[in-house]
């Protein structure tokens, strides 16, 4: 159901004596019982018009194109002429944008028939590319011919393969033919748009069907993926290849992008590391090196903000890394990771190993019974970083040390506390610092 702010705006246009509808993928999304994220309308109304009718609430935000903003209630709806575009010289933008009068016109320009449908406040339905039937047989099909679709934007074919992952839908046959001849034409959409669908796409519910079908596709903006692809692991605890594997690793995480992002990248090593032993088995060691190097470079290459990128890349370059069963290494990846980073290291080991042989998944209870020995440290407190200690700073400094002593007779205490030879009780530890500050002071090494 249209919500009531949007139906405020499509009256007001209507009253004043134009066209309006709600348009694209909130269409879509009603009419398949999803609850759409944005609203979008299309009026007949030329900019200007739009702008006086809503006056100071209307927001030029894209006047060129047509695109005027409007904030109704608690709801910001963008409100955009009907127009058709001239030519697509950069393969991405038109040139150019001529204001019509005519809704089907405006509809023809669009990607896919499932995002070229309208809707009015009624309720009716404006469908004439058959957009509703394809939501039906769960069909993605270009508007007219995919040729030109996605010859006009290069975006589009990222954004067919992110439909196909988020709604599960296949792509109809002409539109894949069409896809996979002109993706080529990747190479102009901008680093930034690239990361924004991939990351749609990768925590999409079909995303590791997508993956498996479209590494050529996909290869084009991630060179880096296609040497995974074919690439056998021979070794009993795989039955897939390095790239089908990772598709299910991917399907096997938490959809979350830094997780799926993560799963994308953390293999990328394997196929330069790659050595067989005198039996025929495969191995792949120290490939979290070479991974986490190209885990980086994409994420600079795609412009990542700087905490998902350090995240992705340390969980990239942990992924393979174990962690004992012991009170002691699990308090120590706490104060090396931190509990958040080492929750998403097990969701990443968790979806590793379920992408490998059903005869070698056993490792699962290992890893619960790993997040299961930190769920009790924390309930209990257990201290494993250095403001969780009962000592601090100015307390060293009673002993005499200085500067640098310091934090180094603190982190000997924490590392002390974690590893079980001392309580985290202030007497205890500073017995066990007044032991250690007369060789701090006379050596200023520890």
């Amino acid at each position: 159901m249209i919500p009531q702010e949007v139906q405020r705006i499509l009256r007001r246009l209507e009253g004043a004596g134009y066209e309006a509808y709600t348009v694209g993928g909130c269409v879509r999304d009603m009419l398949m019982g999803t609850a759409p994220h944005d609203w979008d309308v299309t009026t007949s109304a030329l900019p200007k018009e739009t702008m006086a009718l809503f006056d100071h609430f209307a927001i030029p935000t894209g006047l060129r194109h047509g695109t005027v903003t409007v904030r109704s209630g608690g709801l910001v709806c963008e409100i955009t002429t009907f127009r058709t575009d001239g030519d697509y010289p950069d393969h991405r933008h038109p040139a150019a944008v001529s204001f019509t009068r005519d809704l089907t016109e405006d509809l023809a320009r669009r990607d896919l028939t499932v995002n070229a449908m309208a809707m009015d406040v009624r309720g009716t339905l404006y469908d004439p590319f058959r957009g509703q039937q394809d939501i039906q047989v769960k069909k993605l099909r270009c508007v007219g011919q995919p040729d030109r679709r996605f010859s006009e934007d290069a975006l589009r074919m990222l954004r067919t393969l992110r439909f196909s992952a988020t709604l599960g839908f296949a792509i109809e046959e002409d539109t894949h033919r069409a896809l996979r001849q002109q993706c080529g034409d990747l190479r102009y959409v901008a680093a930034e748009r690239v990361r924004e669908e991939l990351t749609k796409l990768l925590c999409g519910k079909d995303a590791g069907r997508v993956l498996a079908e479209e590494p050529q596709v996909l290869g084009v903006v991630l060179p880096e993926i296609l040497p995974c692809v074919g690439f056998e692991q021979h070794n009993r605890h795989h039955c897939y290849d390095v790239w089908r594997h990772t598709a299910h690793a991917v399907d096997a995480a938490p959809p979350e992008p830094v997780l799926r992002w993560t799963m994308l990248l953390h293999d990328l090593g394997k196929p330069q590391c790659f050595t067989l032993d005198e039996r025929g088995v495969g191995h792949f060691y120290g490939h979290h090196r070479p991974g986490t190097e190209m885990a980086e470079a994409i994420c600079r290459r795609l412009r990542f903000d700087n905490a998902a990128a350090r995240r992705i890349c340390m969980l990239v370059r942990y992924h393979d890394r174990p962690i004992s069963l012991t009170e002691k290494a699990i308090r120590r990846a706490m104060n090396q990771l931190g509990v958040e980073a080492l929750r998403q290291l097990c969701d990443v080991k968790r979806a590793d190993n379920m992408a490998q042989h059903p005869d070698y998944r056993s490792r699962q209870q290992e890893i619960d019974e790993g997040e299961a020995m930190m769920d009790d440290l924390l309930a209990r407190d257990a201290c494993f970083s250095l403001r969780q200690l009962a000592v601090n700073g100015r307390d060293m400094a009673v002993l005499g040390l200085q500067g640098r002593q310091i934090g180094r007779a603190l982190q000997a205490l924490l590392e002390a506390v974690m590893d079980g030879a001392v309580e985290n009780e202030r007497e205890a530890l500073l017995a066990m610092a007044a032991k250690k500050a007369s060789p701090l002071l006379r050596t200023d090494t520890i």
